[in-house]
């Protein structure tokens, strides 16, 4: 009998919900029942909104130095479980086993230190002239979390957002909470002050929107699909609320012309199979010149079968399965109308299970080549296992090409020439850019432009989106004096020293 939990995270302990739904999670390799969740309700959303606001006050007042110090026993508390996270998250993503305990668990790890010793270094005051600019925690943060790289993504929000003194209602994927109950009891151990993080677990549909839509809460941060990022806008809307989206993206890997392919092309099949396509940041579509495009893809499918499908908790295993039962259907079904539709040629995979998995959520890696860039393959985000290699004639053709869909999170360039490079990454209408293979940087700004998103997160940006910025207008001198508009015209065209306090 699988684990049946009727509990949530609020106000310091586990309460237990009024829910009457269940949900079950699945096992992606087996299609097996791994626990019951209860399918939280609008009372449960209401009763952690509360709590969250109830601590506000306190937290917010909390010294940083002693904010900082909970937030790193949160971090060992992590730490002390990042076996156990492994564990899970294989079971519930379907993540190769070395893959969630380096990546997916490593990187949250390294993620989470960053975040607090972003928060202890930076400079919550500043004097700008005879102001005293004050950057103050915006209020109650609800933290709205997917499932594709759980942990990382949730330790993303909710550690920046508690250590700019926020409190934070942590709504996990329905389809993936397991991480999240083993998170809320890291923090638990923590001993942080009741309220001032709580996790509730529910749909979107009932637990988001009464989040999203709840008057004690001040920020909305949200990483999903672009439907729901266009819905949390709605529903935040009509309180102004501020709301923070990290949406998809269908982003390409242009090799330019004086390139080295080889490296290029496996790079880019590397990075586009992480976790079984299922991240916003997949490179799905390869640009190569069109002379050489049939080397690139015989590149890459001689990369693609290198990689063992199976197993997730088989060490030898690279990649596992989809999520659910859903997500296997969505991406067969693009793999199906790409082949379909014209526009594009199906040179390696398909729809059809890999050979000896008729169990579990799997799909054969699959390359498309001759893609023309305005068929669905090529504008809609997929993720799965699925690379659009797209032949262009010249470098104007091909920012024309990596440019041309709604999206805009991420991309690559690759040239012989790293200043080239770097002037065709300017070019690009994306967020993050990566040159010549450079490598993720946790302090720099993560986001996107056009329907990948609003906002950043990541390093100081990501401390940013959780505060809200005060201007002080202190007296000028010894008896300083209210003054009227025409002396304050003449002062605002004096220029202003600034002057930086760590506070």
């Amino acid at each position: 009998m699988p684990p049946r939990h009727t509990d949530q995270w609020i106000g310091g302990a586990w309460v237990a919900s009024e829910a009457d739904g269940r949900l079950v999670v699945t096992d992606p390799a087996t299609e097996r029942p791994l626990a019951t969740v209860p399918a939280g309700t609008a009372r449960d959303a209401d009763l952690a909104a509360r709590a969250a606001a109830a601590a506000f006050d306190g937290w917010a007042a909390t010294p940083l130095r002693e904010r900082a110090a909970l937030l790193r026993r949160v971090v060992q508390a992590m730490e002390v479980r990042a076996d156990r996270f492994a564990e899970v998250i294989t079971a519930e993503v379907g993540a190769p086993a070395r893959m969630a305990r380096h990546t997916h668990v490593g990187l949250s790890l390294g993620m989470a230190a960053h975040c607090v010793e972003t928060a202890a270094s930076y400079a919550f005051e500043e004097r700008v002239g005879h102001s005293l600019v004050v950057r103050e925690a915006a209020g109650v943060a609800a933290c709205i979390t997917p499932w594709n790289t759980p942990l990382l993504l949730t330790v993303q929000k909710i550690l920046p957002a508690l250590a700019a003194g926020c409190t934070v209602v942590h709504k996990p994927s329905e389809i993936t909470p397991l991480h999240a109950r083993l998170l809320a009891e890291a923090i638990a151990e923590a001993d942080l002050p009741p309220g001032v993080f709580n996790m509730v677990v529910g749909t979107g549909d009932t637990v988001g929107t009464a989040l999203i839509t709840h008057p004690l809460v001040d920020v909305v941060s949200l990483t999903g699909s672009t439907r729901a990022g266009r819905e949390v806008s709605a529903l935040g809307a009509d309180r102004i609320k501020r709301v923070h989206l990290e949406l998809g993206g269908k982003n390409a890997s242009l090799v330019l012309d004086d390139a080295d392919l080889a490296p290029a092309v496996a790079a880019t099949v590397d990075q586009m199979l992480f976790n079984t396509g299922q991240t916003c940041l997949q490179w799905s579509r390869l640009l190569v010149p069109r002379e050489r495009q049939d080397e690139a893809v015989e590149l890459a499918v001689r990369a693609m079968d290198g990689y063992v499908t199976g197993d997730p908790r088989d060490p030898a295993t690279d990649l596992g399965p989809l999520v659910s039962a859903a997500a296997h259907a969505r991406v067969t079904g693009y793999i199906r109308r790409g082949a379909e539709e014209g526009g594009a040629r199906l040179v390696h995979g398909g729809p059809d299970r890999p050979a000896g998995l008729d169990t579990g959520y799997y799909v054969r890696p699959t390359v498309f080549a001759d893609v023309d860039p305005l068929t669905t393959i090529a504008q809609e985000e997929i993720f799965g296992p699925v690379l659009s290699v797209i032949p262009y004639d010249d470098e104007e053709q091909a920012v024309r090409i990596v440019n041309g869909t709604r999206y805009g999170l991420h991309g690559a360039v690759w040239s012989g020439d790293d200043a080239r490079a770097q002037r065709v990454a300017r070019r690009f209408r994306s967020g993050l850019v990566d040159v010549n293979g450079g490598q993720f940087n946790p302090a720099a700004p993560f986001g996107g432009f056009k329907q990948s998103g609003i906002g950043r997160e990541c390093g100081t940006a990501g401390l940013e989106s959780f505060l809200e910025t005060k201007s002080m207008q202190l007296p000028q001198g010894e008896g300083g004096q209210v003054v009227g508009p025409r002396l304050r015209a003449t002062e605002a065209a004096r220029p202003a020293d600034t002057e930086r306090n760590d506070g």
